[in-house]
């Protein structure tokens, strides 16, 4: 099997691919060592092509390729496309349009919400993946006959996996219900690393506000810091290493030194000095300026069997619609549907509300009572005798 390693036979290959109204694409990576995932290997398939593409070959331009992926006329299938398509946006700073997510796709259409590649393959098309090449090196070259077969096959039954789940949709009249959620995908927002955010990645297990000052500032300097040297944050900083920092809030590097994360040599880094002016620069920001925490729902007792009921209703929902629960509603779905007067939440929008979301609001204003009948979980209309309490 032949690999890529030139732009004019990319570029031939783009041009017979964005001929057909879909392409299967996959990407094979390495980002154990790096900050930014390292792209090893591009796979593309349509319906009577295919090709692998190294991108680490010397000289090729990867531009034809994000010309298809920008081609507004060609559906871009991935399984689980959030990574493959994070990487497409950081080289080349577009998002693939038309997306079409199997993943997604597959819990919309019945399979639960957790099944894997290979069973989703398996069940669709009867075809057995061999996942040996998984967990592979795909940096290293020449890649073997087995590690391409591998990878090609995993567009290639992409594109029946397409078909079949396309056709169900079609079926069911749910095609509108993926194009909601692929929209999250195609938002340039979903990719963005900008490092004043990065604080909110993170558990935040600090002490008061002047803690959390000090976070920010801290998290952004690694974030920035884990950029410009392409390596994992943790080669720069260790998570717990940054909430024992920003609670101890050192203001003279000596101080490091007696922290019982830090190395005993720490305080004599180069970096030592970096963040000490980290927290320096936390304790005089003005903490009636710092941005909201993301704060947990806090559920009343007496509110807690509602969420446990609603729970059992989306459940009963989601079994009857043969859809992922989680594609219908979260947890803190549930939880606002229940705490507040008037929630804002996707559960009680559009196809999620027809499904769950107006009976959940009838439940917890009395007028809906859960049963079973047949062995199955229902839903029953009432009529409230009495006037049912906020």
């Amino acid at each position: 099997m032949n690999v890529i390693t030139k732009t004019s036979d990319l570029a031939a290959l783009c041009a017979r691919l964005a001929r057909h109204l879909y392409v299967a694409v996959d990407t094979e990576f390495m980002r154990e060592t790096t900050f930014w995932p390292k792209l090893c290997l591009i796979q593309l398939a349509g319906p009577d092509d295919a090709g692998c593409i190294d991108p680490l070959a010397p000289g090729l331009d990867l531009a034809p390729f994000f010309a298809l992926m920008a081609d507004a006329r060609v559906i871009k299938v991935f399984h689980a496309a959030r990574q493959d398509v994070e990487i497409v946006y950081v080289l080349g700073r577009i998002i693939p349009h038309p997306l079409f997510d199997t993943q997604v796709a597959a819990m919309v259409c019945g399979f639960g919400e957790s099944i894997s590649y290979v069973n989703l393959v398996k069940q669709l098309t009867n075809a057995d993946i061999d996942k040996t090449s998984r967990f592979t090196d795909w940096a290293r070259r020449p890649l073997s006959q087995k590690q391409l077969e591998y990878a090609l096959g995993d567009v290639t039954h992409l594109c029946d996996v397409y078909l079949k789940l396309q056709s169900e949709l079609e079926a069911t009249g749910r095609a509108h219900w993926l194009e909601q959620e692929m929209a999250v995908l195609e938002d340039p927002a979903s990719y963005e690393t900008k490092p004043e955010d990065s604080w909110r990645r993170l558990k935040a297990k600090v002490k008061g506000r002047k803690g959390l000052a000090v976070l920010i500032e801290l998290a952004a300097w690694r974030e920035r810091a884990a950029q410009a040297q392409d390596v994992p944050r943790s080669r720069i900083l260790r998570d717990e290493q940054l909430y024992d920092i920003a609670n101890h809030m050192p203001t003279e590097i000596e101080q490091l030194a007696e922290m019982r994360t830090l190395s005993s040599g720490f305080a004599r880094s180069g970096r030592a000095r970096e963040i000490v002016d980290c927290v320096t620069a936390g304790l005089k920001r003005d903490l009636k300026t710092l941005p909201a925490q993301e704060q947990g729902i806090v559920v009343p007792p007496e509110k807690a069997a509602l969420v446990e009921l609603l729970r059992v209703l989306l459940k009963a929902a989601a079994a009857r619609n043969r859809v992922a629960p989680r594609l219908i509603a979260d947890t803190e779905d549930i939880e606002r549907i229940a705490t507040e007067r008037a929630s804002d939440v996707p559960a009680l929008k559009g196809w999620r509300r027809e499904l769950f979301g107006a009976d959940a609001l009838r439940l917890k204003a009395g007028e809906l009572a859960i049963t079973v009948k047949h062995g199955e979980v229902v839903a029953v209309p009432i009529a409230p005798a009495y006037p049912i309490p906020e």
